[in-house]
């Protein structure tokens, strides 16, 4: 997620318009209720991907359910097509995983909506959606083991964000497999220093926990700059013109906003 604060106004009404375009094309290709599994976390895909190949893009402005009565301008492409579809077909084996691992019901009810969906998703997108599901069934069977390694789930979760960030195969592949991976360990990492406390309190899997260590937000930023770094550098790679300074915002500053919250505010109550 961008720091929006940091944006200018055009950026902000592109990043915006792609997020809008994104939940348009969910219903489009799936149904208007699907919308209900939008994150803002495929935008960067969406960006990334579009900035890269250039697609033809086409706007406007409408309204829907969230907005009945101001138009929301959006921006629509192939690109972001198939960021509208990884979002489905994310959220879809994520719902699935945590109905079977927690039985939460809202798990259920959103795997309920998304299951219909899921064929087509997976006829347009064999090996991305072939990569979704083996590596979060991967992860869950990591995790119920309680995995001692972190390096372990984080490479998981890694090789999902690898063959999401690869449209088709070409000279950018490679390029876009390694930042995925380390963009995607990152976030796995990320989360369980975030979680530290409320899986600690539950009982549930964290890496940190599985490791021995306590809360310690030194140690965890080190992890996460050298991943960090992995990921920029085969950023920096890619001739990225359109929307790079976005680009630049989501994963030099947005990406940490969280974790840095949740930082100052462990440091602010010891």
């Amino acid at each position: 997620m961008a720091s929006i604060q940091e944006l200018t106004q055009e950026e902000r009404s592109r990043y915006r318009s792609v997020y809008c375009g994104i939940c348009r094309r969910i219903g489009k290709n799936c149904s208007q209720c699907s919308r209900m599994a939008l994150t803002y976390d495929m935008v960067f895909l969406a960006l990334l991907l579009s900035s890269l190949y250039e697609p033809e893009e086409t706007s406007g402005a409408s309204r829907c359910l969230p907005h009945p009565i101001r138009r929301q301008p959006w921006t629509d492409s192939d690109v972001l097509s198939y960021a509208a579809d990884m979002n489905v077909a994310l959220a879809f084996y994520s719902a699935d995983d945590h109905w079977r691992d927690d039985r939460r019901l809202d798990a259920l009810a959103l795997r309920g909506l998304l299951k219909k969906h899921c064929p087509a998703i997976y006829n347009r997108w064999p090996r991305q959606c072939a990569a979704i599901e083996s590596c979060i069934e991967e992860l869950s069977r990591l995790e119920a083991a309680s995995c001692p390694n972190p390096d372990l789930p984080a490479n998981g979760f890694g090789c999902l964000m690898a063959e999401l960030m690869v449209l088709q195969e070409d000279f950018w592949a490679p390029t876009l497999r390694r930042l995925g991976m380390s963009l995607g360990r990152f976030i796995y990492l990320a989360d369980g220093a975030i979680d530290f406390e409320k899986d600690r309190r539950r009982g549930s899997y964290n890496p940190f926990l599985a490791l021995g260590t306590g809360s310690d937000f030194d140690r965890w930023t080190r992890y996460l700059t050298l991943e960090m770094a992995a990921c920029t550098e085969a950023f920096e790679q890619l001739p990225l013109v359109q929307d790079k300074s976005i680009l630049d915002n989501i994963l030099y500053s947005g990406i940490w906003l969280t974790y840095r919250q949740k930082e100052k505010k462990v440091r602010h109550d010891r």
